[in-house]
């Protein structure tokens, strides 16, 4: 890959203009994402900053297995949680959520 002194300038522009080095490769074209990289890399552009953190989930409740561990929410929506609710002996679920968890065979179908 020749880094023309047209090319390098246009990767400095496109850089700054944040797009991602897979991008400015198909832009530049003939060339890869590691080498955009190890060229901006060579040529001391700035860093792109981290992306953004999420904050870390608060621990959650230790459930014991007597507690209902039926999801309610999805798992990655804010609110999302167990049931929590006494389990059925010997069973992950309460009994309102076993009647959905288990279901006996309907004879019609085996038929």
């Amino acid at each position: 890959m020749d880094w023309s002194p047209e090319r390098v300038a246009m990767l400095q522009q496109l850089w700054g203009k944040g797009l991602s080095a897979s991008e400015i490769a198909d832009k530049l074209g003939g060339t890869t994402r590691n080498a955009v990289i190890g060229k901006a890399h060579r040529l001391h552009l700035p860093a792109r900053p981290s992306p953004v953190k999420l904050k870390p989930n608060k621990p959650m409740i230790v459930m014991s297995e007597r507690m209902c561990r039926w999801p309610q929410g999805h798992p990655n929506e804010p609110g999302f949680k167990f049931c929590g609710e006494p389990a059925e002996p010997g069973r992950p679920y309460c009994a309102t959520h076993c009647t959905q968890a288990y279901r006996k065979k309907d004879e019609s179908a085996a038929a």
